[in-house]
């Protein structure tokens, strides 16, 4: 038996939390790891109380014919990494690394690995939460590393929707 990375180990963590999630469109996960220790972890879900968009049998974004990648204040879950952020809190987050699983199911329940990426929504809140680093699945399972420390940079020379164009992700 081959011993898995920390960073693959986190992951597949991730992973098995999108399975509780409640979205029809994807699955997402989310872990934060601070100095080697699972501080939280999140799923794509509705939120306490509030019946899913799997209890209801429908979409409301699809329902209303948007596009996938667009309005997500719309979207009536949680999505994965904000749920990991809200249950921990600032102070925990505070250098931590954020480990994000995204695949797309069908009906018969085959999976389809997504090129996983925060949101325009999340991603603000992924910085202002103070996570240092972002980790992720590609669609091939590759890991995918980014520096939230860049995104802000980035930020900082560019319009925020030169961003939201250069990592557009298409989930239906």
């Amino acid at each position: 038996m081959k011993r898995v990375s920390k960073d693959r180990y986190y992951l597949n963590i991730a992973k098995e939390a999108a399975k509780r999630g409640t979205c029809l469109s994807a699955v997402f996960g989310a872990v934060i790891v601070n100095n080697d220790s699972i501080v939280s972890t999140g799923y794509a879900g509705a939120p306490r109380k509030v019946k899913s968009c799997m209890e209801r049998g429908e979409c409301l974004r699809r329902k209303m014919g948007i596009p996938s990648g667009e309005r997500y204040e719309l979207c009536a879950s949680v999505h994965a990494e904000q749920n990991a952020i809200i249950h921990a809190g600032r102070e925990k987050c505070l250098g931590s690394i954020l480990y994000l699983y995204g695949a797309k199911y069908s009906e018969d329940g085959n999976g389809e690995l997504l090129n996983a990426y925060p949101c325009f929504i999340c991603k603000k809140m992924i910085i202002n939460a103070g996570i240092e680093k972002l980790t992720a699945n590609d669609s091939e399972g590759n890991l995918r590393t980014y520096n939230i420390s860049d995104w802000v940079k980035e930020w900082q020379e560019h319009s925020l929707l030169e961003d939201q164009e250069k990592y557009h992700t298409d989930y239906k």
